[in-house]
């Protein structure tokens, strides 16, 4: 828990600052770094650490990606299109020495990592205030907050004990509670400071979804981790792990998020 709290006291303060009031190409700069940093994060989860060239690309696909989707959104899926022809004629010229596994985890890493962390690119670029960037990590982390502090005092019924053995029903339920009213402060402090108009109810329905939206994330990435038999990603947040362990639930919430503000017209 000490080590918890000092790399949140380094690390909020970093996060405000980019998401706020720092210049967009060093959000840009930040988001691309995240986002290569868990493309070679998965790529080490599936043991493929020996082949370097797809190790490389496995960084570089998923930083292209935001990098693309902020200078080019409209050929976006053009990149997508050639990471796969490039990962996919590598391997059939290394005759069968890469395996599928691989593949696959250079490409999701490439494309589905690298296009949610892009997500935020998306809600800067939708005119919407910038405190708005804040909601993906709010109702993630509140989620995961509200979760793990529920589960740990009222925590009886395994949620989903061959998966993540320690995360209980109650703490789910807790969570899902605590993101709608993660929701709705946010959903204050815009209309009551900043001269917003969000609606209450559309937000608590937002905090609700994205709750379990977020616990399907953590979950999945933590399924991945039970089946190559590994406990953390990484190292890069001491006891929080990698960037996939701390921002799962951030990966599944953020383009969620980005498509519901704007067909909910949010902001």
């Amino acid at each position: 828990m000490k080590s918890r709290l000092l790399v949140a006291a380094a690390g909020v303060p970093v996060l405000l600052y980019l998401v706020l009031w720092g210049p967009p190409l060093a959000l840009l700069a930040a988001l691309a770094l995240l986002a290569g940093i868990g493309g070679g994060e998965l790529y080490r989860c599936v043991g493929g650490e020996k082949d370097s060239w797809l190790a490389e690309t496995a960084v570089f696909v998923p930083c292209c990606t935001v990098g693309w989707y902020y200078f080019q959104p409209e050929l976006v899926s053009v990149w997508f299109i050639l990471s796969a022809l490039a990962v996919c004629g590598y391997a059939i010229c290394k005759g069968g020495a890469v395996r599928f596994h691989q593949i696959a985890a250079v490409l999701f890493g490439g494309i589905a990592i690298g296009y949610a962390f892009s997500s935020f690119v998306h809600i800067y670029a939708s005119g919407v205030s910038r405190g708005y960037l804040l909601l993906p990590f709010l109702l993630s982390f509140g989620c995961d907050t509200f979760a793990y502090f529920t589960g740990l005092a009222l925590g009886r019924h395994k949620l989903a004990p061959r998966v993540s053995p320690h995360k209980t029903v109650e703490g789910a339920v807790g969570g899902l509670a605590g993101n709608v009213l993660c929701a709705l402060g946010f959903a204050y402090v815009m209309n009551r400071w900043f001269g917003g108009a969000v609606p209450y109810g559309a937000m608590a329905l937002l905090g609700l979804f994205c709750g379990a939206v977020a616990q399907v994330g953590d979950l999945s990435f933590s399924l991945i981790k039970r089946e190559f038999g590994i406990k953390d990603y990484g190292r890069i947040f001491f006891a929080h792990g990698g960037v996939l362990d701390r921002f799962d639930s951030v990966i599944f919430v953020a383009p969620v998020l980005a498509a519901l503000l704007e067909l909910l017209q949010i902001g």
